[in-house]
């Protein structure tokens, strides 16, 4: 979950390294730090934002053509300037950065302890540091021979960027687990955790795979695996500009890319739906749609906000394709003894396209011959590798820890697949189906006047920021957008926030009802719009605050509720789209009026690349 950083070439390192962490930091806000090749190795490290880094070098030798940096999420050793990367072996033979965990790294400490090495820090990145010095100097071997021997040992996953004093000339880049990509440029190379430091240099990359090793310098790039196979880099071209990750006059990414959501829900079905020709085409999924057609069963896997849009996918899945469907977390799937058959169908959703869980619970899903789908939004990231076929969500690069528009892309996407295969199968009609993909061309206009009433949601924020619990209640589809609400409301303004069914309020959440205890209830018209008005009596009967997400025009609700926030009218399969936005931005002004940092909440970080 770290942000990796590297440069060697002809130009000064150090305005990359530090321009590169800035566009990182959302993978990691506990500490920062640098190492500059120029002569000797000078490293710089602080607790705190890379801006506190920034003002630590100001007076310091910031010169060198080679250099690593790295912003940190901690997971062994507190958040310090000690523990802040990058580490440096014992004899100060080498400098890495490291992204991941070492699962073994204690066993290796304590024979590394027993050979006369000695620990200035709490963490597992410093025993790799120490591991390959060990191997480099008793084996009297190459760097890069001594870092492949030192992976070969290593349980774990990492992502890594490495330098060696006495090899002033390269920097060597290794990947397991931990995502890596290399920028190519002219007589010159980038690291990076991901694209977005690398486009405003080049457009050139390289993405490193699992076991991968690439050594950069002088001479050029060598690519080889650890076992010293050589192979053939594959350069690939980013679709990506600058612009998209700057915050273009917001004050915050998370505002930024909630106004983005019409955008981006358009170009996720641009393209695929078609009012012309009445047909949704999903090229990804092309060779395998046969099967997806005739799945007997069909098993989702996300976790945390993709988890939620996992759930809408059950609800329109099983609505419109009549396939059953269950949906799983990562972290739960991977670790229990599930029953997957040949014949199940696997979609596996991702922002990022990263997350540790997500992807072990792939390869187990095609270790049991399962047929294994990604929905993703980055390219070349590690699930569209890992998977049989996908369908890329192009919502844009997402830098807010909060996810937004990642959430309606995903949804986007699990509507065209649903409409598709509920069409072929023949469980919609002709007229259905028109009247479906006809009202996903309208979402984005709809969610633009949503986002004209910003104003209304900042009024309510403002009465209810120094509350301490919030309940969310919906019924069928729209009880994955309580869930998602309430996470959203808790990541970002600290809050405790709870989802629930609607009718589940009677079982247990009601006793928490009273007058200080705001309940937002989404209660657009749809098939439970009775029963959903009985819940909001109830809980008016004990004088809680109600907060209503409705359709346009309602009357019955606006009468009981206290605030009433009032979306377009849609239909049912495709009020998630809608409703979310609301709780988006309650969220996010209640985060705001509370002094939260709403784009880099505490002990959060973008991509959860670790267990």
């Amino acid at each position: 979950m770290c942000g990796i950083v590297g440069y060697i070439g002809s130009k000064q390192a150090y305005p990359i390294l530090i321009n590169g962490l800035k566009r990182l930091e959302y993978r990691g806000y506990d500490s920062a730090g640098i190492s500059l090749l120029n002569k000797k190795v000078n490293t710089y490290k602080k607790k705190g934002k890379v801006a506190d880094l920034e003002d630590f070098v100001s007076d310091k030798d910031i010169s060198g053509n080679i250099g690593i940096g790295h912003t940190r999420w901690a997971t062994h050793g507190e958040p310090n300037d000690v523990n802040a990367h990058p580490h440096v072996s014992m004899n100060g033979h080498f400098i890495l950065i490291h992204n991941g965990i070492i699962e073994n790294y204690s066993r290796l400490k304590e024979k590394l302890q027993n050979r006369g090495y000695t620990f200035q820090t709490d963490t597992d990145t410093e025993v790799l540091a120490n591991l390959i010095e060990y191997i480099y100097l008793k084996g009297n071997v190459s760097a890069e021979i001594a870092v492949r021997l030192a992976l070969s040992k290593v349980i774990g996953a990492y992502g890594l960027a490495i330098i060696c004093k006495n090899e002033p000339d390269k920097l060597i880049a290794a990947r397991k687990g931990s995502p890596l990509v290399i920028g190519v440029g002219e007589g010159e190379y980038y690291i990076a955790s991901d694209a977005t430091p690398i486009v405003e240099h080049t457009k050139s990359v390289i993405y490193l795979n699992d076991d991968d090793v690439a050594i950069l310098g002088g001479d050029g790039l060598t690519l080889k695996t650890i076992k010293n196979d050589k192979l053939t880099p594959k350069v690939q071209k980013i679709d990506l500009d600058i612009g998209e990750i700057e915050k273009n006059g917001f004050d915050y990414f998370m505002l930024k890319e909630i106004f983005e959501q019409p955008r981006s829900i358009l170009d996720t079905f641009r393209g695929r739906v078609s009012l012309d020709k009445k047909e949704i085409h999903l090229g990804g999924l092309h060779t395998i749609f046969p099967k997806l057609v005739n799945a007997k069963r069909i098993i989702i896997i996300g976790c945390g906000t993709s988890w939620h849009a996992g759930l809408v996918g059950e609800y329109l899945i099983e609505d419109l394709a009549r396939i059953p469907v269950e949906v799983e977390y990562g972290s739960e799937f991977r670790y229990r003894n599930p029953i997957i058959n040949e014949d199940d169908i696997v979609i596996a959703i991702s922002q990022s396209g990263e997350t540790a869980d997500t992807l072990a619970a792939i390869k187990m899903a095609k270790q049991a011959g399962a047929t294994v789908l990604g929905i993703c939004n980055v390219v070349g990231s590690s699930i569209t590798r890992e998977t049989d076929a996908g369908v890329y969500t192009h919502a844009g690069p997402e830098i807010g820890v909060a996810s937004t528009k990642a959430f309606t892309a995903q949804v986007t996407v699990l509507t065209m697949i649903a409409t598709a295969i509920g069409y072929e199968k023949k469980v919609i009609s002709k007229d259905n189906f028109y009247n479906l993909i006809t009202e996903l061309h309208d979402i984005p206009a709809k969610i633009e006047k949503i986002l004209t009433n910003n104003d209304q949601y900042l009024k309510v924020s403002n009465l209810y920021k120094d509350v301490t619990n919030f309940l969310y209640l919906g019924r069928g589809y729209l009880f994955p957008v309580a869930l998602e609400g309430a996470l959203k409301l808790k990541e970002i303004s600290y809050i405790h926030a709870e989802g629930y069914p609607a009718a589940e309020m009677k079982h247990g959440p009601i006793a928490l009802i009273d007058e200080k205890m705001p309940v937002v209830v989404i209660a657009t018209k749809d098939k439970s719009y009775e029963k959903i008005v009985s819940n909001i009596q109830e809980v008016k009967a004990r004088k809680g605050i109600v907060i209503a997400i409705v359709s346009e025009g309602d009357t019955v609700i606006r009468d009981m509720a206290d605030h009433v926030l009032e979306v377009p009218e849609t239909r049912q399969e495709l009020a998630a789209l809608l409703t979310v936005v609301p709780l988006q931005l309650l969220s996010y002004h209640i985060a705001v009026l509370r002094s939260c940092n709403v784009d880099q909440p505490r002990n959060l970080a973008k991509s959860v690349t670790v267990e």
